[in-house]
């Protein structure tokens, strides 16, 4: 890679001279300026952007940071991530590994959007301080210089769950997510509730901790069929292992909803295509208002409230009236 000195030495100026031209000093004569930019572009010099923001104090740059491509939702934040950012003068990085903490610092990025669940809350909160904000959109992390942007998972879970109830399903199963994450933790707490609330059972054997990922919506949904009876309804938390364990249900013959119906949490592409019982997150405005907040606090606003998005249940034909109480309908 050219460096400054290559550029210096085949004009035959210093390097604080290439430096001036670059930054666009005054102090340089017409014809030299020309020499070296003339060489900038044929040798394919990149100015190094991190040696930028060491004197500029910003790089105009900001990250993001996930870890799974198969859910495709997260495309939906990175477009919002990415409107809000271009609109205001910003360049996004996208990260999806551990790697991501070399660059959680103001000498490359000027703050970090963080939807990673195998990222611990020690490394965020040594990443985070007054120059360098965080955004975190999978937890809620009470710090200084940190701000927690979650889905309301309780409320609508729980909504769509009293709706269950009310078209009469009382054999329920749960196919969650990664145990460890607050939004598997807060819907399986919403389906736990409302069947307390109904006094309706429910065995632990009736749980089953998949990734969020299609297959294992599959995998639960085959180690349910192999045991003595199904439940009236499969309550997925996510999407994507809804879709799975339909699969799994349909090759073996099961009709949906006629034989067990399915629920999922996301309202993705592919729900709508299925036309999964679903609940509805604005994952677009999740980003935008992600990197609204980010690229405020970056600016020194220093607002750093939790703030909650409300998520509402789209009813489609995965679910039917298994019941029909008297007087109801």
């Amino acid at each position: 890679m050219t460096t400054i000195k290559d550029i210096a030495a085949a004009a035959g100026v210093s390097v604080s001279t290439v430096s001036n031209v670059l930054n666009h000093k005054p102090n340089v004569g017409q014809e030299t300026k020309k020499r070296v930019l003339r060489l900038c572009q044929e040798m394919r010099y990149i100015p190094n952007a991190a040696g930028k923001s060491l004197k500029t104090g910003e790089s105009k740059t900001i990250l993001f940071n996930f870890n799974d491509f198969d859910r495709g939702f997260y495309l939906k934040i990175i477009e919002g991530i990415n409107d809000y950012a271009g609109d205001n003068g910003y360049d996004l990085m996208i990260c999806t590994t551990k790697s991501c903490e070399k660059y959680m610092h103001n000498r490359l990025t000027d703050g970090c959007i963080i939807l990673d669940g195998r990222m611990d809350d020690k490394t965020i909160r040594r990443a985070a301080s007054e120059r360098y904000p965080i955004v975190v959109l999978d937890r809620f992390l009470p710090e200084p210089y940190i701000k927690s942007l979650v889905v309301n998972n309780y409320e609508p879970m729980t909504g769509l769950m009293e709706g269950l109830v009310k078209r009469g399903y009382r054999k329920f199963a749960f196919i969650g997510g990664l145990e460890r994450s607050d939004d598997n933790k807060e819907r399986f707490r919403a389906f736990i509730d409302v069947l307390g609330r109904h006094h309706l059972p429910f065995r632990r054997e009736n749980y089953f901790s998949g990734d969020y990922r299609e297959r294992s919506g599959y995998q639960a949904a085959k180690i349910f069929m192999s045991g003595p009876e199904l439940p009236e309804i499969f309550v997925c938390a996510n999407d994507n292992m809804a879709i799975g364990a339909m699969r799994a249900l349909r090759k073996r013959g099961y009709r949906i909803p006629e034989d067990v119906a399915v629920t999922g949490f996301d309202n993705n592409e592919q729900a709508e295509m299925a036309g999964l019982t679903t609940i509805t997150v604005p994952h677009y405005e999740r980003g935008y208002l992600a990197a609204s907040s980010l690229i405020e606090n970056i600016r020194g606003k220093k607002n750093f409230a939790p703030m909650k998005l409300t998520a509402a249940a789209a009813w489609r034909g995965t679910v039917g009236r298994r019941v029909k109480p008297p007087g109801q309908y």
